[in-house]
């Protein structure tokens, strides 16, 4: 925690699954035993310990976003968002200078008070303890051998009100001097030194210094504390008999009026009035808890624990909430991108939809106090349309998007050309004919990691382009290329990967279902990726060769890393006539061979092959190509096919 902020996320967090423990612990008051009464505050001790809103999740209430409308209402800034790193405060970076940096001044101030109060009020007890005498503990181990528990050194101090196990790592058990101390109590604080019940009571008081100012906290910290002395008593119940379980209630009665407050890192049989009327509750109800409950109470824990630890993460929707534009903002602030593929899909739905919102979730926080300025401007949070960008009007959402030739950039960092299909032509511009062509919006984009989010930075603008869908990819977009030359014949293998969140939606009308492009974003989704490759060859010999040569072929294979080249496979299969059949294909490795008869009127680029597979993840760039090239049914030469600088279009 390292602002207010933050602290008020953990708080708040804490304080509805306190709420709801203390509501389940009403509701089987009488249905669970002390043990698992106690064990039941372990929950709240783990979503304490874990920091709140930690990836985009949140427990029970969406806290992060009622956290982040309130900052932004109060302050009137976007550009930050309120994170727990650690469930401790941290020092804040500077001096302070706003009313809130000066509230998590005041509430460093106040845990770092309370923690001293108690470290002086264990140390004067610890001074007091050094300063007793040692107790004849003649009665101590007969009671420790009688129950077969362990023993430690035993004082005795004047003033002490009952006696307690003082210390963690070195404990001592307190006596009152000149006050016989009953066998009873001295059961009762041994069973604490066996379970090491004062560390328990040191982290309670741990908690109660974090959030000393969040009352309901502090009652459920009272109450644990309680819990555990009424675990104690049970253990305790378990070893008497008899009239020596009414005669153990009894004192515990006695003490019903100690006003005693113990030190942390102590234990101590009298806690409270009001506590101890609640223990002796407890042990009426003594071995009357119903059978099967111990059974029911782990069931109980483990659906309590699970979802309250792992929280929940809040849905993304298309719709807004109720046209609240500040609640719009915020909402989406605080849904986080945990993946680079999520950042893509949301800046790719936000420019598809014109969703203000969208555009939020994946923007840099230095850009969020700009983009609420323009929101603010716009009805409906729309983001500017396409011909305010001078793009033909209507990007056609049913194609959804491409991220073409997706490349890591750095340690947490990628870039890649977003592609979106237009419905209409740019104003003068007329179709060529060829069927497979297309216009298309396209804009580079980079992926950045941003603390625990990943953000998209766009490299430049929207423009619209022509591209061109055939076999082996959009020729019409940038793609890279490898290339090496043998003789009269240069090889060729151009290579492009489109990358997508798989967002296809089922729609049913009653008769039938279809599939439609779902434009809500997946913040956490995954690429699924396609290659396309094109293997070609170009003759740049003489004309009066050409008549040399009656057929070509190529077999390729990718080269990864700084692998050696690696030994292709004859281009023939068995018993093939090399000179007579055309043949081609390839491989989910990105392998492909073919072979073409060169006819007496053959251009000088060669279409040779071309395909591609698709794989989940992003696909990783080839270092090379090793290729073998055949001439008249002859292997001719070995090629490492080295990449070519700036790629191609093959326009």
């Amino acid at each position: 925690m390292n602002d207010i902020w933050s602290f008020l996320l953990q708080t708040l967090t804490a304080s509805g699954v306190a709420a709801l423990l203390l509501l389940l612990k009403a509701m089987f008051r009488d249905k669970l035993s002390p043990r698992w009464q106690f064990a039941v505050w372990g929950v709240l001790g783990v979503v304490l310990l874990l920091p709140a809103g930690f990836r985009g999740r949140y427990v029970l209430f969406n806290w992060p976003f009622y956290v982040e409308l309130l900052r932004s209402a109060l302050t009137g800034e976007y550009g930050a968002l309120a994170r727990v790193t650690a469930p401790v405060p941290l020092p804040p970076p500077g001096a302070p200078r706003t009313v809130e940096e000066w509230l998590f001044v005041l509430y460093c101030l106040g845990t770092a008070v309370l923690l001293l109060r108690y470290l002086i009020s264990y140390a004067r007890l610890r001074l007091a303890l050094r300063r007793g005498r040692p107790a004849e503990d003649g009665r101590v181990r007969a009671v420790a051998e009688e129950y077969r528990l362990p023993v430690c050194p035993a004082v005795e101090v004047e003033g002490l009100p009952s006696a307690f196990i003082c210390g963690v790592f070195r404990p001592v058990l307190a006596l009152p001097a000149g006050v016989a101390t009953e066998d009873k109590v001295i059961l009762h604080e041994l069973l604490h030194l066996k379970y090491r019940d004062a560390a328990w009571g040191l982290v309670i008081c741990l908690f109660r210094c974090l959030h000393w100012c969040n009352p309901l906290l502090w009652y459920c910290a009272d109450r644990a504390g309680n819990d555990l002395e009424s675990l104690c008593d049970q253990r305790v119940l378990e070893r008497l008999e008899g009239e020596d379980r009414r005669d153990y209630g009894r004192i515990l009665l006695s003490m019903a009026d100690d006003k005693y407050a113990r030190a942390p890192g102590t234990s101590s049989m009298a806690n409270g009035g009001k506590n101890i009327r609640r223990r002796i509750e407890a042990i009426a109800r003594f071995k009357r808890y119903p059978a099967g409950m111990g059974l029911v109470s782990v069931c109980v824990l483990l659906v309590l624990a699970a979802p309250l630890a792992a929280g929940t993460k809040a849905p993304m929707t298309n719709g807004g909430l109720g046209g609240f534009d500040a609640a719009d903002l915020a909402y989406a602030r605080t849904i986080r991108c945990t993946t680079c593929a999520g950042a893509f899909d949301a800046y790719a739905k936000a420019v598809i939809t014109g969703r203000f919102k969208y555009r939020v979730m994946c923007a840099p926080l230095s850009e969020q106090n700009a983009l609420a300025e323009v929101y603010a401007l716009r009805s409906g949070g729309w983001m500017e349309r396409e011909r305010d960008q001078g793009l033909p009007n209507g990007i056609d959402p049913s194609c959804g998007y491409q991220i073409y030739n997706l490349t890591r950039v750095g340690e947490n960092a990628y870039e890649g050309l977003l592609a979106l299909t237009l419905h209409d032509l740019p104003e003068g511009v007329e179709w060529d004919g060829t069927v497979a062509r297309r216009w298309m919006a396209v804009q580079p984009l980079r992926a950045e990691k941003e603390g625990d989010r990943w953000v998209i930075l766009p490299r430049g603008e929207l423009t619209a382009m022509q591209g061109d869908v055939r076999l082996g990819g959009n020729i019409g977009l940038p793609a890279w290329e490898y290339a090496a030359t043998a003789g009269d014949f240069t090889v060729r293998m151009r290579w492009q990967t489109t990358s997508r969140v798989d967002s296809r939606e089922q729609v049913s009308n009653g008769f039938w279902t279809t599939s439609t492009f779902g434009t809500t974003p997946v913040p956490d989704g995954e690429f699924t990726s396609l290659f396309d490759q094109i293997l070609l060859a170009d003759y740049h010999g003489a004309p009066e060769d050409r008549g040399k040569y009656r057929s070509i072929g190529v077999s390729s294979m990718p080269m990864w890393g700084n692998e050696g080249r690696p030994e292709l496979d004859p281009l023939a299969p068995p018993g093939q006539n090399p000179d007579a059949v055309d043949w081609s294909g390839s491989s989910s490795d990105g392998s492909s061979w073919a072979q073409r008869t060169l006819d007496y009127d053959w251009e000088d680029m060669i279409f040779l092959s071309g395909g591609g597979s698709s794989r989940e993840g992003l696909i990783d760039l080839p270092a090379a190509y090793a290729a073998d090239l055949y001439l008249n049914g002859e292997k001719t030469a070995e090629l490492t096919l080295r990449p070519v600088e700036g790629g191609t279009s093959l326009d």
